[in-house]
Order: structure tokens, then C-alpha cells, then sequence
């Protein structure tokens, strides 16, 4: 009978520590002591009426624990932390906040474990093996409980960089639009500032104006006193020819330079008319003295082109026997300003010049409508309104040159020929526009490997 009530105390002693849990703080120092009745019924003992039960005891220290356990939250610790971010900051709080939290779990650890070594003192070696167990599975849910909480407060913090990310990479975007703003501003004042010396200079003549109409007066000056100078070149000229031979009854009249009119006159009132002679023009080269025949130029008439500047210029006047030579005093000098205007002139894509159509195909056109003469990097069209009279592309066949036939029109008249079969004489507004165009439909072809010139001027273009 004693060995089966200690069997029994002792299977009842087991449970009765398994059943303890792990947290539970005692508040006596030994065990109540139990009394075994009929049947195996155990018999408490009167308490003292001060001393609690165990119930409410291991009730109340759980109470406590889960108490302290939610005060000492982690997770709460990083609501707080998240409520109270205001900076990017504060980042540098998350590792403390981390250890003090460690700290706080693991003073828990320790108070548990003293509290399981004061318990398995009591029982003084009864059970010890399975108050030893109680202690391990005490040991690895403590530890369970602080991983899961280190992993709640990692996660947390977490939260807490990318939401500081986000507030980041949102006041970049605003300083970029603040930027970007900026610049637009600057950019319309800009315009605005443009605008308003625009307006002013509209207005208000300015000093490049005023520069611009004295580098005008200068080159009217400076034409007057070329003009000037060869007029007392030719008539020294005149006076040396006058004394070496009195038997010249012809000279040239007419400025020597690009955009004038060179005439064949009669000196003697008595002498025959030229018209009843044969005449021929010829481009003579300053250094060598070689003689370039001029094809079509047989008029008493002729206007230089931009292939006579830098030449002489001789014409050739055949009667019956007799053979006179009359010759420029000095190479043909270049139109003033005509190099800047044509400079001016190819920044353009395409430049039109209005015109009127003297000849078609050598014979004379009897309409005077007026025709607009495109010059463009890659072709020549002639057109009047959408109506295109011809439009060719640069080649080989095209031919373009100064009218040769005379006329009082010839230093504002050119002869271009389209293609084989199709060609034109037409006049312009000004000798200006008219060797501007000759030279810019010249450059345009070139830059084709074109060879844009007369009637038989291949070598005198080529050269």
C-alpha cells in the first residue's frame, strides 16, 4: 500500500510540474502537502486563509508576464517608431532601439531561467529529469519568442527605410520639377528679351544700321573713284595709242568692269559704220597672253560675265582688208558687293529671281509676263505661278552664260540652255541679280562636278 501511494504521488508530482508553465514566479518556498484519502482521492489541507492557491497564483504571475511582454513589445516600439519618424534622421536610432530591445528579451531569458533553478532546488531531487526538460522547453520557446520578435522589428525598420526612400526620391522629383520650371521661365524671358530688342531695333535705328549705310556711302565712293581712275587709265592709254599711230579710227566705250556695257565707237564722222563689219570678241589671260575666242559674241555690243573679271578683254574688227584691234586698258574688274550678295545668297536653299522671256529657242518671244527664274543646290526651273516653263537638273548639256547677241539689255540678260533642243534668253530686273545668278548656278554645279558655262567655254571654265 506505501509503494502504490508513492507510485501514485509520484506520477501525480510529474504532472503536476509539467503543467506549471514556465513563467510562473512562486510566492511560497516549499510545496502544499497533500493527504491521500479513501480510494486514492487526494485531501488538501485547510490553508491559511492569507495564503492565495496555486491556481491563482500561476494565474496571476501569467497575468504579469503578458503584461510585461506587451509593455516591452517590440512591435509597438516600432509603431512608435514609424509614428514619430519625421526625418531621414533618425535611421541611425534603429540599431539601438534593436540592442535595447535584445537586451530587455534577454533580461526576461535570465529572470525565467533563475526562477526554473529556484523551482528545481525545491523539488530537491525528485523529478529532476523532468523539471530539466520543463527548463529546455522553457529555454527554446523563450527563444522562439525573441526570434520572432527580432524578425517583426527587422521587418519594421524595413518599412521604415523604404518609406524614408520614398519621401527621398519624392523631393528629387520636386527639386526636378522645380528645376525644369526654371528653365522655362528663363527660356520665355529670354524671348521676351529678344522680342522687345526686336521691337527696338524696329524702332530706333541702330548702330549696325548706321554702319551698314556708311559702308554704303564708302562703296559708292570708292566705285566713283575706280570709275574715275580708269577713265584717266584709258585716256592715258588713248593719248600713248594717238601718238603711235593717228590711223585708229575706232575705241571702246563703257566702264571696264563687271556689269557695264562695253560698245564699239567710231572716232571720225567720216568713218564707215561697224554694223558693215565683222566683229569678234575675244578673252585674253593677263599672264600668258593667251586669246580665247568668245562663241556668238560678234556684236559691236558686249556686257562682261563673271568669267571676263580678271581678263582682257580685245575685239576684232574685220574691213574688207583691213584689221583693227581694240583692247581693254585693264583686266575687267568685279561688281562692288557682288561677292557678299551672292555669299549672302547661298546660306539659302533655293533663290528666285523674277524675269521676263526675251527668246525661246533663238526666236524672239512676243509675251512680256513676267516668269520667276529658280536657282537651286540641284536644279534650274523657270515657272510662272504653279506652271513650270522648264525644270532640269544639273548635266553636261546645260549651258549658261551672258546674252552674246548685244542689245541694249545685255548686261541684264542670259542665255541658258535647259537641255539639247530647249533654251531660253531672259532678262532680269538688274545686272546684279542677273551675274548673281550666273555665279550662284555656277557654284551649285560645281559643287555637282558640273562645268556650268557658254558655248564652247569648257576650256575657259575648266581653267
Amino acid at each position: 500500500m506505501t509503494r502504490a501511494a508513492r507510485s501514485l504521488g509520484s506520477v501525480m508530482q510529474k504532472e503536476a510540474v509539467r503543467s506549471v508553465s514556465s513563467g510562473v514566479n512562486f510566492a511560497s518556498t516549499r510545496f502544499p502537502k497533500y493527504t491521500i484519502g479513501p480510494n486514492n482521492v487526494l485531501i488538501e489541507p485547510k490553508e491559511d486563509p492569507k495564503m492565495p492557491s496555486l491556481k491563482e497564483i500561476v494565474a496571476k504571475e501569467t497575468a504579469q508576464l503578458l503584461e510585461q511582454q506587451q509593455r516591452l513589445s517590440v512591435r509597438d516600439l516600432a509603431t512608435r517608431f514609424e509614428k514619430g519618424l519625421a526625418t531621414a534622421a533618425k535611421l541611425s536610432n534603429e540599431t539601438r532601439l534593436r540592442d535595447v530591445a535584445s537586451l530587455d528579451k534577454h533580461v526576461l531569458l535570465k529572470k525565467l531561467r533563475d526562477m526554473l533553478g529556484i523551482l528545481r532546488d525545491r523539488v530537491v531531487g525528485r523529478n529532476k529529469d523532468d523539471v530539466d526538460e520543463a527548463i529546455s522547453m522553457a529555454t527554446e520557446d523563450a527563444k522562439k519568442v525573441v526570434e520572432e520578435e527580432r524578425a517583426h522589428a527587422r521587418a519594421e525598420i524595413g518599412n521604415a527605410r523604404a518609406a524614408v526612400q520614398r519621401i527621398e526620391q519624392a523631393l528629387n522629383e520636386r527639386e526636378k520639377l522645380s528645376e525644369i520650371a526654371e528653365k522655362q521661365d528663363l527660356e520665355e524671358l529670354r524671348k521676351e528679351v529678344q522680342e522687345a530688342r526686336r521691337i527696338k531695333m524696329l524702332h530706333q535705328p541702330s548702330r549696325v544700321m548706321d554702319m551698314e549705310h556708311e559702308l554704303q556711302a564708302l562703296r559708292v565712293q570708292l566705285e566713283e573713284k575706280s570709275v574715275y581712275a580708269i577713265q584717266l587709265h584709258k585716256e592715258l592709254e588713248m593719248s600713248k595709242k594717238l601718238e603711235q599711230s593717228r590711223a585708229c579710227s575706232y575705241e571702246l566705250e563703257g566702264l571696264e568692269s563687271l556689269g557695264s556695257c562695253l560698245r564699239i565707237i567710231s572716232q571720225m564722222e567720216n568713218s564707215m559704220e561697224i554694223s558693215n563689219f565683222s566683229v569678234q570678241w575675244y578673252r585674253i589671260q593677263p599672264d600668258d597672253g593667251k586669246k580665247e575666242l568668245i562663241s556668238g559674241a560678234t556684236k559691236p555690243v558686249y556686257a562682261p560675265e563673271p568669267f571676263d573679271v580678271g581678263r582682257f578683254l580685245q575685239a576684232e574688227i574685220i574691213a574688207g582688208r583691213e584689221r583693227v584691234l581694240l583692247r581693254t586698258t585693264s583686266p575687267i574688274d568685279p561688281a562692288a558687293g557682288l561677292g557678299s550678295y551672292v555669299e549672302a545668297l547661298v546660306r539659302k536653299p533655293e533663290t528666285e529671281f523674277n524675269v521676263v522671256i526675251l527668246q525661246i529657242n533663238g526666236s524672239d518671244h512676243p509675251s512680256n509676263s513676267l516668269y520667276v527664274f529658280h536657282v537651286g543646290k540641284l536644279r534650274l526651273k523657270l515657272s510662272k505661278g504653279r506652271t513650270a516653263k522648264a525644270k532640269e537638273f544639273y548635266s553636261s548639256s546645260m549651258q549658261l552664260c551672258g546674252v552674246r547677241g548685244g542689245g541694249s539689255a545685255a548686261a541684264q540678260s542670259l542665255f541658258w540652255q535647259a537641255k539639247s533642243g530647249l533654251s531660253f534668253s531672259l532678262a532680269f530686273e538688274s545686272t546684279r541679280e542677273r551675274n548673281a545668278a550666273i555665279m550662284l548656278a555656277r557654284r551649285y554645279a560645281f559643287d555637282c562636278n558640273i562645268v556650268l558655262a557658254g558655248p564652247n567655254d569648257r576650256s575657259s571654265g575648266a581653267a
